[in-house]
């Protein structure tokens, strides 16, 4: 098995396992273990992730609406880093795939989203 089906094993695992320890122990919005979002304590503006822990919460539980109302970006991403971990699991075996999902203009269509998500967020308080 190669250096990268490994490590995307080992990410993969990884991810199982926080995703369980968050589902059953923690509940972000009443628990002192997660950080507060050091962006909006200095500037008090919201970051794009701001609420992402608690929609993370919220999604492990099966309730997307208020996965939503804590960011709305984060579901629109978690599909976007399926797509990603799809093409690079078959990069070679789908070359063209992969370099349209990495391509310049990809990459730049999520940093304009990313960007406009947190404008809108402060402006309209969302």
């Amino acid at each position: 098995m190669s250096r990268s089906r490994i490590a995307i094993i080992v990410a993969i695992v990884a991810l199982v396992v926080v995703a369980v320890v968050i589902y059953a122990t923690f509940d972000p919005s009443a628990s002192r273990f997660f950080p507060r979002c050091p962006f909006l304590m200095i500037t008090g503006l919201i970051c794009p992730g701001c609420g992402t822990q608690r929609a993370i919460h919220a999604l492990l539980h099966g309730d997307l609406l208020t996965a939503l109302r804590f960011n709305a970006l984060l579901p629109t991403s978690v599909v976007l880093l399926a797509l990603y971990g799809y093409a690079e699991v078959v990069r070679k075996s789908h070359p063209r795939f992969y370099s349209r999902v990495n391509s310049s203009t990809a990459i730049t269509a999520v940093l304009i989203v990313v960007v406009a998500w947190w404008i809108v967020r402060n402006v309209f308080g969302w």
